[in-house]
C-alpha cells in the first residue's frame, strides 16, 4: 500500500499520523523460523539485512506478514537513507502494518485491527530489539506535521484508520513532507573539472504525463571520491549518444546515459520552471523503476 503525496499538512478525524522514515521499505515474511525479506519491487533483501531478519525469526508467531521501512539512525535518533546506504549504522526495522499472523489474514480489517496485532507482534521482540513499531507523532495531524519539523524528520504518513489495506497507491494513506527529498532518474553526467574525477554533475529527471523523461536539473554534491568511482562503473555499461530527456539541457561535453539508474536526492525546492534548487545526491536506488520516478506535480 503506497501513499498519496499531498502538498499541504491536514488534519481529519479518524486519521492517525506517524513519522514518515528515510530508507528501505520491506515486506518480512516469516514461517516457522524462516523469514524472507522483500522490497517494494519483489527484490530479495534477506541477505542484505540479515540483522533484520534475524530479529523477525526470533519473534513468536508461527507466521507473519509484517510491513516497515528499514531504516539507519542519525545521532538525534532521525532516520537518514545516506547512513543505510553507508553502512554507517545498524539497521532497524520500524514496522508500521500487520497483514497476515498465524494463519489469519488480516488485509481486509480496518487499520486499527492490524495496528494492535502489529503491536502485540512486534513488542515481542524486546526494548533492546532494533525492531520498533513506527512512532505516532500526534493525534492532530497539524501538530503532528510541527513535531516533524522540530524533530527534523522526512514527513508525515497520514492513514485513515478504518481503512483495509489496499495494494498499490492509495488515497486512503497520504505524505506530506518536511524535507524535500525525491527519487530521479539518472540520464547523464557532465565532464569532470578541477580535482574531480570521473564525472562533474549528474543530469536528472522524471517522467511526465506522457511518459516522457523531463529534464529537473544536475547534482554535483553529495559525492565522496568512491562514489564517484563506483558511479563511473555502474555508468559504463549505459552510455548512449542520443539523450534520454524529452527536452536535454545546453550543456557542454555531456555524456548521455540510458535511463535504468535511480537517484535519491535531496534538495531545498522546485523553482518556477521546475527545476531543483540545492540539490544533493544521497545515494542510488534499486527498490524503484525508472518508469515509476513521476514529476511530483503529476503523482
Amino acid at each position: 500500500m503506497l501513499a498519496t503525496l499531498v502538498r499541504h499538512p491536514f488534519h481529519k478525524p479518524g486519521w492517525g499520523y506517524e513519522e514518515k522514515y528515510d530508507g528501505y521499505r520491506i515486506l518480512a515474511y516469516k514461517q516457522g523460523s524462516r523469514v524472507t525479506l522483500l522490497s517494494r519491487n519483489a527484490k530479495d533483501r534477506t541477505q542484505m539485512f540479515s540483522s533484520v531478519a534475524q530479529m523477525v525469526a526470533a519473534l513468536p508467531h508461527q507466521t507473519l506478514l509484517l510491513d516497515g521501512e528499514v531504516v539507519a539512525f542519525d545521532s538525534r535518533n532521525v532516520s537518514r537513507f545516506q547512513l543505510l546506504q553507508e553502512r554507517k549504522s545498524e539497521p532497524s526495522y520500524a514496522v508500521f502494518d500487520c497483514l497476515y499472523v498465524n494463519g489469519k489474514d488480516l488485509r481486509s480489517h480496518p487499520l486499527t485491527r492490524r495496528r494492535t496485532a502489529l503491536e502485540q507482534a512486534a513488542g515481542a521482540g524486546g526494548e533492546a530489539s532494533r525492531l520498533l513499531l513506527a512512532q505516532r507523532l500526534a493525534s492532530n495531524g497539524l501538530a503532528a506535521y510541527r513535531v516533524a519539523q522540530r524533530k527534523g524528520c522526512e514527513g508525515v504518513v497520514a492513514k485513515d484508520t478504518s481503512s483495509p489495506y489496499i495494494e498499490g497507491r492509495s488515497t486512503k494513506w497520504a505524505k506530506f513532507k518536511v524535507h524535500q527529498e525525491e527519487e530521479f532518474v539518472i540520464g547523464g553526467y557532465t565532464a569532470p573539472a578541477g580535482s574531480r574525477e570521473y564525472f562533474g554533475a549528474l543530469l536528472l529527471g522524471a517522467y511526465d504525463d506522457q511518459k516522457q523523461l523531463r529534464y529537473v536539473g544536475k547534482v554535483g554534491t553529495g559525492f565522496t571520491r568512491e562514489t564517484l568511482a563506483q558511479l563511473a562503473r555502474k555508468f559504463r555499461p549505459l552510455v548512449r549518444s542520443r539523450p534520454p530527456f524529452i527536452d536535454p539541457p545546453r550543456e557542454k561535453d555531456v555524456t548521455y546515459l540510458a535511463p535504468r539508474r535511480v537517484a535519491q536526492i535531496a534538495f531545498q525546492e522546485w523553482t518556477a520552471d521546475q527545476k531543483l534548487r540545492q540539490p544533493v545526491f544521497l545515494g542510488l536506488r534499486d527498490d524503484k523503476r525508472p518508469e515509476e520516478v513521476i514529476l511530483p506535480n503529476m503523482k
